[in-house]
Parts: structure tokens; C-alpha cells; sequence
């Protein structure tokens, strides 16, 4: 990575995790998730109010190092607008950023600013963090449950995904924590 790369990746991990955008509620979601990383202590709620086949909005909550906290930032930011087609084209587009794959769709869009990421591939136990609000997404717009009904729990941990239907303590308040 460019020193110059290294530099952006920096400055935009440190100001999304410090200001990070869509970091609320979201009261006429539909559709929601919650995302642990175990390894991390990372915990993010991802809301989602989609309209028809649009995400109109999105919106998160929760405690994770700062590069968890930038990345759901800059998602909640991306994905805003676009189809549920175009979020899940954009989350295989950034997983095989993070990753050093290829499998996103060649008409995935393009990544913009979230290829600052690419720089996580140079710290593995980051990966995890970086991805954890994509997968947390993701789950959210497949769930078929309102957004204050029964919810889906996932872990970057083996991809496991359970339904719950007791909210656990929420942690809406707590800053974001550096790892």
C-alpha cells in the first residue's frame, strides 16, 4: 500500500470512528440485525428501512474499535439509496477488497471511497472488524421480521446466525473503544 493510501486510510479510519455517520436509531426500520465479533468485543445493531426494494435508509448502533465503527460509517453512507441488489453487489465488491478475493459480480459498484480499506488486508485479525457491519447488513435484508419483533444475532465466528426474540442489553451509548 502507498504510503500515500496509508496516510487516507488513517485519516478516514480516525474520523469516521470518531464521528461516525448514521449512528442512531432508526425507528421506521423494517428490517434489523446484531453483529458480535467475539475476538474483538465488537457489538453493532444495523437498521434498515427498506421501501419496496430501495434502502430509503439505514442506520447503526453499538461499540467497536474504531475500524468496525468507520466501517459501518461508510456503509450505512454507501448504501444508502441503492437497491437491495445493488447493497448485496456492494458487500462482495468490499469483502473481496478486504479479503483479497474476487468473487463480486463484475457489475458491482464501484467501492468510491471504501477503498481505503483495502489496507486491512494488511492487519488478518482486522478483517473480522472491518467486515462485521456488512455481514450484519447483509443479514438485515434478508431478515423477513420487523425491525422491533424477532431479530437475527450473527458472529464473525464460524458465520453462525441465530434468532432471538430477547433484545440484549443495548449498547447505543457506549463510545466507540480502540482495540
Amino acid at each position: 500500500m502507498s504510503s500515500e493510501l496509508r496516510d487516507l486510510y488513517q485519516e478516514m479510519i480516525l474520523e469516521h470512528g470518531k464521528k461516525p455517520r448514521n449512528f442512531r436509531d432508526l425507528p421506521k426500520a423494517n428490517r434489523r440485525a446484531e453483529g458480535y465479533n467475539p475476538l474483538c468485543g465488537d457489538r453493532e445493531t444495523v437498521f434498515v428501512e427498506l421501501q419496496g426494494d430501495t434502502v430509503k435508509d439505514i442506520a447503526f448502533q453499538g461499540a467497536g474499535c474504531a475500524i468496525s465503527t468507520a466501517s459501518a460509517s461508510m456503509m450505512t453512507e454507501s448504501v444508502k439509496g441503492k437497491s437491495r441488489a445493488e447493497a448485496e453487489k456492494l458487500f462482495e465488491r468490499f469483502h473481496d477488497l478486504i479479503t483479497g478475493q474476487s468473487n463480486a459480480p463484475k457489475d458491482a459498484p464501484p467501492l468510491g471511497k471504501l477503498e481505503v480499506f483495502s489496507g486491512v488486508r494488511e492487519y488478518p485479525v482486522r478483517i473480522k472488524c472491518a467486515t462485521l457491519p456488512w455481514h450484519t447488513m447483509r443479514s438485515a435484508l434478508h431478515s423477513q421480521s420487523d425491525a422491533k419483533g424477532e431479530k437475527r444475532v450473527i458472529s464473525t465466528e464460524g458465520g453462525a446466525e441465530a434468532s432471538q426474540t430477547e433484545r440484549p442489553e443495548h449498547l447505543s451509548e457506549v463510545p466507540p473503544k480502540v482495540c
